[in-house]
């Protein structure tokens, strides 16, 4: 093992060793008590059934059949979810086949970032993700289940699937993925005419051509953002079937990879002699090798907040400088967009994570020896499915790349490291992702143009007076302002600005889209404008130093009395607490915790 990767696994372990107990005892406490009907009465029982068919009922009667939880995201809105309305009918006839059930035990709520990006409903999108966990824990409450296969891809939804699947974490448990849609319009021709449509130069229907020629069919969305990234970190943490996260929906292999997902979940029951519960695949390892997936990637920032939360989850405490000390040493070996050109489809095609799991393994960049759904040794995961004589085999993956511009190696990788890392400094502490920003824009030292509100910056941006080298502070946009949402409408405007051949920075307590691409910007900034941070302080003019090559974050001056200016969050930020269903998010606002202990309402033993 690389050292670094043993010594930051270390500090976790010693970090997390009271809480990661607790937790642990919990499990195995939910353990001994019985996972399955027996505990139930009778009449418990006959409410559990009262839907099923003759024969289902005869089976759940007997302890020794299995019944298996279906949580599913589904719903059309999201073009990745839409194949999820019929596994549970795929799923449930695979269970009948070993002589067991599966019963749909819950939908959750899943929101689609690409509808709500810019619009008052992205300030539900982060709390979406507890709210998920918890719609999670009420289907799994009744208590019927002996396993839990979990359906769910999209950006706050995989992250709170698997908070609420640790919850219930004595359960044997499988994630399922749908897939990502074929190619469609290039990634770089879907930004270019999104910035010449901020220009002006093109209209609102070329945009929207452009828009529905980019996300034209069922499946995830094909740039490396935070859906794909939830795919390659839950694969790689050895919850999903090998080589299964980026095979596309509608086909063979992926219905073929449902029903086996579906099957191996039963043989991992206490039933089948083969029990292996969650809360023995997710531990301290499993999450180092999720953050070295991502940092090799070039990942999603929202995984800065959404592994924290997870790991939290499990007892496992995990914070920013476990990310960045980690990024300084694992390479970046994969250019997807916006880190590239290529697609997700064709970082399949290229070797896909099979590829990627036995460069980081050779390398002794990932931990080998965890358990995975599919027995102990993430060696597992450098093999590839393929389907003989109506089955699922798996043979080993590709050696070596098959396209050497979108998957490289260890010993030549596209960057010496993750490209992911903490910003601090008396604005408070942040993280900046800088794997698709080039080194001559990694440095920005300019005069602070500030926002309260991210609308603003279109206007300034379409007066003409943003057309100077500046840091734009966006501030009141914290989990406790306004419910953290991205930003991402922000990002053609700043583009087009530093194409134009400006330095141009953005610093907010806000996120930025898991897609954020060739603007350094230094997010998730804390203690957020709203609680009294340092942002709150900030005024036009001020010089602000944005360091992505030496993490630091300043405010530039000869002492510290702008501190002591005294301004207040704006009395306008007020109007983002109304409609759009976010009056009804008040107490989740008051709740909520910082950015660096993954922004999260839950409370966990050991930890808070």
């Amino acid at each position: 093992m690389h050292s670094v990767i043993e010594q930051v696994t270390a500090r976790i372990v010693e970090r997390s060793r009271n809480s990661r107990a607790a937790y642990v005892q919990q499990m195995q406490d939910a353990q001994e008590q019985g996972v399955h009907r027996a505990r139930l009465s009778c009449g418990n029982l006959a409410h559990g059934f009262a839907a099923c068919g003759s024969d289902d009922k005869q089976a759940l009667k007997l302890s020794n059949a299995v019944n298996v939880g279906i949580i599913s995201a589904y719903n059309d809105l999201l073009s990745a979810h839409q194949p999820f309305e019929a596994f549970p009918d795929i799923i449930r006839q695979a269970v009948h086949e070993m002589g067991s059930v599966a019963q749909f035990a819950a939908g959750v709520p899943a929101m689609c970032d690409g509808v709500t990006q810019g619009q008052p409903g992205m300030e539900l999108s982060l709390f979406s993700r507890d709210v998920i966990a918890m719609a999670a824990a009420v289907g799994l409450s009744h208590n019927m289940f002996d396993a839990a296969l979990y359906l769910g891809v999209c950006d706050k939804i995989v992250p709170g699937l698997l908070i609420g699947a640790l919850r219930f974490g004595h359960l044997p448990t499988l994630f399922v993925p749908a897939g990502p849609m074929p190619s469609g319009l290039p990634n770089k021709e879907k930004a270019k005419i999104r910035q010449l449509y901020a220009e002006g130069k093109v209209d609102r229907d070329a945009l929207l051509q452009c828009e529905s020629d980019s996300y034209h069919s069922a499946g995830t969305c094909t740039f490396y953002g935070t859906a794909n990234s939830n795919q390659m970190i839950v694969e790689v943490m050895g919850l999903h079937l090998p080589g299964s996260s980026f095979v596309n929906p509608d086909t063979p292999m992926r219905e073929a990879l449902t029903r086996e997902a579906a099957q191996q979940v039963i043989r991992l029951t206490d039933q089948n002699g083969d029990f292996t519960p969650l809360y023995q695949i997710v531990d301290e390892r499993s999450l180092v090798n999720a953050l070295v997936a991502l940092l090799a990637t070039g990942g999603s920032t929202n995984h800065t907040l959404h592994l924290i939360a997870i790991a939290r989850a499990a007892g496992i405490i995990i914070n920013w400088d476990d990310f960045s000390d980690l990024s300084a040493v694992v390479p970046l070996l994969a250019k997807v967009y916006p880190n590239g050109e290529a697609d997700i489809n064709h970082f399949q095609a290229a070797g896909g994570v099979a590829y990627l799991v036995r460069e980081l393994l050779s390398a002794g960049l990932l931990h080998e020896d965890v358990m995975t759904v599919v027995g102990r040794g993430l060696s597992r995961y450098t093999q590839e499915p393929f389907i003989e004589q109506h089955k699922v085999v798996w043979r080993d993956g590709v050696k070596a790349s098959l396209d050497a511009t979108i998957l490289s190696t260890v010993d030549e990788p596209f960057s010496a490291d993750g490209g992911l890392k903490l910003m601090q400094g008396n604005l408070g502490r942040g993280v900046i992702k800088v794997s698709a920003v080039a080194l001559e824009n990694q440095v920005v030292e300019a005069p602070a143009v500030v926002f309260d509100d991210q609308d603003d910056v279109k206007a300034a941006f379409e007066s003409g007076s943003l057309n100077r080298d500046f840091v734009a502070v966006v501030r009141y946009q914290g989990p406790k302002a306004n419910g953290m949402p991205e930003l991402h409408k922000l990002t053609p405007y700043l583009g087009t600005l530093q194409d134009r051949g400006f330095k141009v920075a953005l610093v907010t307590d806000g996120r930025m889209s898991g897609a954020s691409g060739k603007v350094p910007a230094a997010i998730h900034v804390w203690p957020e404008a709203s609680l009294g941070g340092p942002l709150a302080q900030v005024a036009d003019g001020d010089l602000i130093r944005v360091d992505a090559r030496r993490g630091v974050l300043q405010l530039l001056a000869a002492d510290d009395t702008w501190l002591s200016r005294g301004q207040e969050m704006p009395s306008a930020a007020a109007t983002h607490h109304q409609g759009m269903g976010r009056e009804l998010f008040a107490p989740m606002r008051e709740q909520v915790n910082c950015a660096e202990q993954g922004a999260s309402v839950f409370s966990f033993t050991g930890i808070d």
